[in-house]
């Protein structure tokens, strides 16, 4: 075998290896991308419940009567909210 024909033989041997690497990394790159999904929706809905969550520690502490002033505000400030999405969610109905 001449020297030429090793060479080539060797390289199409790495690039093989090469290929696959890539095909490996993709397989990966691809898990990696499912996992990131996964975790974001785990994220979100951990968020939502912990909204939730604090809501009713609010709600709880409201019909206790233990909140303090600024519980209080914000409480208020949170049916504030509410009441205006509703009335503007009534407005649009109306129209």
């Amino acid at each position: 075998m001449s020297v030429v024909e090793e060479n080539i033989k060797r390289v199409n041997n790495k690039l093989q290896q090469l290929l696959k690497q890539y095909q490996q990394l993709q397989k990966e790159n691809e898990q990696f991308k499912a996992s990131i999904i996964e975790l974001k929706t785990r994220q979100k809905n951990d968020l939502e419940r912990i909204s939730l969550l604090e809501q009713q520690a609010g709600i709880l502490k409201s019909a206790a009567g233990q909140m303090n002033r600024e519980d209080k505000k914000i409480y208020e400030k949170t049916l504030e909210q509410y009441i205006r999405e509703i009335d503007k969610c009534i407005a649009l109905l109306s129209e």
